[in-house]
């Protein structure tokens, strides 16, 4: 089992930068993969930027050039956002996938960006 927090989310004006941080505790040993995915009121939950234990990332094209993903190390992500937008606004979870497939997530982090 892995479990997840994640932290630093909060209220911002737009054009702003949160940091987002996540660490992982349990089976960290069995991660291989991380990433943030977000949900926006009454909008599905969408991938946002994920960084695999090689260290090849991959982002939303909403967030290019905005947000910026990194691994401290096996058990611990974060997720840099500058240049925040209002439609930025949302709760923002934190994903660990194994070597075998299996996902977890965190319980999210709220971030707001007030226009």
């Amino acid at each position: 089992q892995v479990q997840l927090v994640e932290s630093g989310g909060g209220l911002v004006q737009a054009g702003g930068s949160l940091r987002l941080s996540c660490a992982a505790s349990g089976s960290i040993f069995s991660i291989n993969d991380m990433g943030w995915y977000r949900q926006a009121p009454g909008k599905q939950r969408e991938l946002v930027a994920d960084c695999t234990v090689s260290g090849r990332t991959i982002y939303a094209d909403s967030v290019k050039g905005r947000f910026t993903i990194s691994r401290d190390n096996a058990n611990t992500v974060n997720l840099q956002m500058n240049s925040l937008k209002p439609e930025d606004t949302a709760v923002y979870y934190c994903n660990a996938r194994t070597g075998n497939g299996v996902s977890y997530g965190g319980k999210g982090t709220l971030v707001t960006v007030l226009s």
